[in-house]
């Protein structure tokens, strides 16, 4: 069982003697947390998971179908435009769960068959306009260097010294006073929400500094460039697939506006676009983002310590059966993404008793959660008490 031990050492403290206690965190090797798992939860089938494709597209459908054949027909303005919203709100939640559907394609846990998988994640992915491929690349560097302040790809948090260098660019002015302020916070906190995935997909956003895998500048770190500096030379037709994909579906679009109006296919799409969106960079942050949650310099990091730097948090029925659990079994798909999400919550179980306390899990409000991790976790500094780890700043 993992265990974190305390030693104490002797240090002379910048105002005087003093005993600095360190401590001494010890990682079960991959294979030993594996081994704690039954065979059977890597091995996904093809029944098993397109059902689940079946239900949430048939889920999805007749949603979509109820929604423009009736509420058109409302005459009161505002209860229509309630209906509107409720329905956008829905489809956003079933979506959802088909965007999980293909990022377990993506990481090879929707079949054992890699095309077969690739096939479904385009197919699925470019219905929701989402760079398979392009996502698929980053998405595996962002696994496997989780928690890596240089190479992850995926909220790479701020450090105490970038917010030094920010105060120097403001002039001096603590921007800090206005950061605080409860308005100021919200309106980031929505923008965050809405244009978080487009500034990670067109700038690469939030991603390490040594992420790229090879030279360019920040206007060729799109996902959607085949010779973006995201990508290696030998991913660059993917990315055109890619492309191929999104622009089918973009003319599909374009032809419904041809017929009923752009109105109404933003209504119908638009809508449940943005939903999506906020619900996968909310979950994505959420997981990554916690006071309890280090981050690792180059020299100390190992992809156990990263993996294991996660949080499963619990979103009730929506987690569970909308989100296939994602949000509830995070931290073993991060040990080993090829587990398919029907089988998480029995690994999940599994590797408790080998992590011991270096498994982290929250109970509560999901999106209460969202405003205190957003208002509080603003930069990491150096751990004095564990070489090489990196935590959150407390808030003052």
């Amino acid at each position: 069982m993992a265990t974190a031990t305390t030693t104490e050492t002797r240090s002379r403290k910048a105002n005087g003697n003093g005993v600095l206690k360190t401590k001494v965190v010890e990682y079960p090797d991959i294979q030993t947390i594996r081994d704690a798992i039954p065979a059977h939860c890597f091995e996904p089938t093809v029944l098993h998971s397109m059902a689940y494709v079946f239900r949430d597209l048939i889920m999805a459908g007749a949603l979509g179908w109820a929604a423009f054949t009736y509420i058109p027909q409302i005459n009161d303005s505002i209860v229509r435009g309630i209906a509107w919203a409720l329905y956008g709100y829905l489809q956003g939640l079933i979506l959802t769960g088909v965007w999980i559907l293909a990022h377990e394609a993506g990481h090879g846990a929707f079949s054992k068959h890699q095309n077969f998988n690739d096939v479904v994640g385009w197919v699925l992915h470019s219905a929701l306009m989402v760079p398979y491929f392009s996502w698929k690349f980053s998405h595996h560097r962002h696994h496997r260097f989780t928690g890596h302040m240089e190479k992850d790809m995926a909220f790479v948090p701020a450090t105490k010294e970038d917010r030094s260098k920010r105060r120097l660019a403001d002039l001096y002015l603590d921007r800090e006073l206005f950061e605080d302020v409860p308005i100021v916070q919200l309106v980031k906190l929505i923008l965050h929400q809405l244009a978080g995935w487009q500034m990670y997909l067109f700038f690469n956003a939030t991603a390490g500094p040594a992420s790229k895998q090879r030279e360019g500048g920040w206007l060729r770190v799109s996902h959607f460039e085949p010779t973006s500096a995201v990508f290696r030379p030998s991913e660059a037709v993917y990315v055109l697939i890619t492309d191929i994909g999104l622009a089918i579906v973009g003319y599909c679009l374009y032809l419904a506006s041809t017929v009923v109006g752009w109105k109404m296919v933003f209504l119908m799409y638009g809508q449940s676009y943005f939903w999506v969106h906020h619900w996968l960079v909310a979950i994505t942050y959420l997981h990554h983002t916690h006071p309890d949650v280090p981050h690792f310099d180059a020299e100390s990091w190992t992809f156990v310590k990263g993996a294991l730097a996660t949080v499963d948090r619990d979103f009730g029925f929506v987690g569970r059966h909308l989100f296939h659990g994602i949000i509830d079994t995070h931290v073993v798909h991060h040990l080993f993404p090829r587990i398919p999400f029907y089988k998480a919550e029995e690994a999940t179980e599994a590797i408790k008793p080998v992590v011991g306390d270096l498994y982290r899990q929250e109970k509560g409000s999901f999106l209460g959660s969202l405003w205190k991790t957003f208002t509080t976790c603003k930069y990491v500094e150096a751990d004095p008490t564990v070489p090489g780890t990196l935590k959150w700043a407390e808030s003052k």
